[in-house]
């Protein structure tokens, strides 16, 4: 009869980690150029967000000149409307079309001054002549 038996090896694998001294010249070398990567991409953000704001300021310029300009001519209309419509010829034609409204007569002018009052200064009394 034959027995198989199988037998585990056990191998003794020390995986101790390496440790190695920590190389100070090295360290200040990473550490330099860490500070100056991050000098230099600092300075490049910077730069780009100037440029980034100048184009936004530049769009923002345009835009106001335009609505400005628009507001100009919507000003000129106005103004040109206004004076228009208040010129004396034309509000009398208007009056008189639109209003149905006459000149008046010298008998339906009435005209009231003021008549010194003996005594209180505030008081104001009206006469018609």
């Amino acid at each position: 009869m034959s027995i198989d038996v199988e037998y585990a090896i056990r191998k003794d694998i020390r995986n101790n980690p390496v440790v190695r001294e920590v190389d100070a010249q090295q360290k200040r070398e990473f550490i330099r150029s860490l500070l100056l990567g991050t000098t230099v991409v600092g300075a490049l953000l910077f730069s780009a967000w100037q440029h980034q704001r100048m184009v936004q300021i530049g769009r923002d310029m345009e835009r106001l000149r335009s609505e400005r300009a628009a507001e100009d001519d919507l000003n000129r209309k106005l103004q040109l409307n206004l004076a228009t419509k208040l010129a004396p010829q034309l509000l009398d034609a208007r009056a008189r079309k639109e209003l149905h409204l006459i000149e008046p007569s010298t008998k339906d002018i009435v005209v009231i001054e003021r008549a010194p009052v003996s005594g209180s200064a505030h008081a104001v009394v009206a006469q018609v002549r």
